[in-house]
């Protein structure tokens, strides 16, 4: 099945149900920290920007599957630099690559301090979302096809990150993670 997308910069693709490049789901999502969004020192509480994150990979993952998803892990992440009352807030996420029912999506954070015209990246990381049908079953996601040499950076290291979420979750024992071992041991 075919069918016609407009991407984020404006260019009509067409695509098939069972692969997507990153920029056919990106999702850009812009805030303005408001009083109510801070903490004592005036910056941006870091739950709040969690949420932001959360929705914006969410938002990303839907889009990249057509479907429900629901939120399965969040990889590392740091508060880098804190983002002050009045900044802008940038989140910008596309899918990396996809696994049966599960996508990883990264996600970026700047902030703009934009009287200063000055511009800083706050925070990033990977968020793991599974889609699931209108009964909460787990559902078949389209394949991921990266085009940029970020985009194939981020795909290829997706598997080694995956294998590390299982094996944390105590879901895949370390010796299956093929992956992982192959940066650690010769073979």
């Amino acid at each position: 099945m075919s069918r016609y997308l407009v991407t984020m910069d404006g260019k009509i693709k067409m695509t098939t149900a069972t692969h997507k490049t990153p920029n056919e789901s990106e999702v850009v999502m812009t805030e303005l920290v408001l009083p109510n969004d801070t903490n004592t020192l005036n910056n941006l509480m870091g739950g709040r920007l969690l949420h932001m994150m959360d929705i914006a990979s969410a938002v990303c993952a839907q889009r990249h599957s057509r479907s429900i998803v629901v939120t399965a892990s969040v990889d590392n992440v740091s508060f880098a630099q804190p983002i002050a009352l009045g900044e802008v807030v940038t989140l910008k996420a596309k899918v990396t690559r996809a696994f049966n029912s599960s996508m990883e999506v990264f996600i970026e954070v700047t902030a703009e301090d934009i009287p200063n015209g000055k511009l800083k990246q706050s925070n990033s990381a990977y968020y793991t979302f599974v889609a699931v049908d209108d009964a909460g079953k787990p559902r078949r996601v389209p394949e991921v096809t990266p085009e940029t040499a970020v985009e194939k950076s981020h795909y290829e290291g997706a598997l080694r990150r995956r294998q590390m979420r299982l094996v944390l979750a105590n879901r895949m024992k370390p010796q299956e993670a093929n992956e992982l071992k192959a940066i650690f041991f010769d073979e």
